[in-house]
């Protein structure tokens, strides 16, 4: 059973930083793309950032280009998502996700109904 736990929300001021966690467990991840969403009440879960659980190439919304920066730790099965200069636009629930199929190319999955697993979200929230 694949479990994905998301932690690290929290409250921050604009301007400020946090790390969220995404502990994966009960599958081998290492061809898998590896997603982080978020969603606010009233409209569509937005990629934010993404990168395969074997490959170093990183993914990006526009909207957190140079802010945001996806890693992982193969050893501790955990992705990372850390967010510089927070915005209150940044403000959402976030969501890890992993999605398990194959691609072609240079393809990255960024829709949500690509994604097969998904986290329970953490909330984050920016104060102006």
């Amino acid at each position: 059973q694949v479990q994905l736990v998301e932690s690290g929300g929290g409250l921050v001021q604009a301007g400020g930083s946090l790390r969220l966690s995404c502990a994966a467990s009960g599958r081998t991840f290492s061809s898998d793309y590896m997603g982080w969403f978020r969603q606010v009440p009233g409209k569509e879960r937005e990629f934010v950032a993404g990168m395969r659980w074997s490959g170093t190439r990183t993914y990006y919304a526009d909207s957190v280009k140079g802010r945001f920066t996806i890693s992982r730790d193969n050893a501790k099965n955990t992705v990372y998502l850390q967010m510089n200069s927070l915005k209150p636009e940044d403000t959402a629930v976030y969501y890890c996700a992993v999605d398990k199929q194959s691609y072609s190319g240079g393809y990255y999955p960024t829709t949500r109904t690509n994604y097969d697993y998904w986290g329970q979200g953490t909330q984050v929230t920016v104060s102006s």
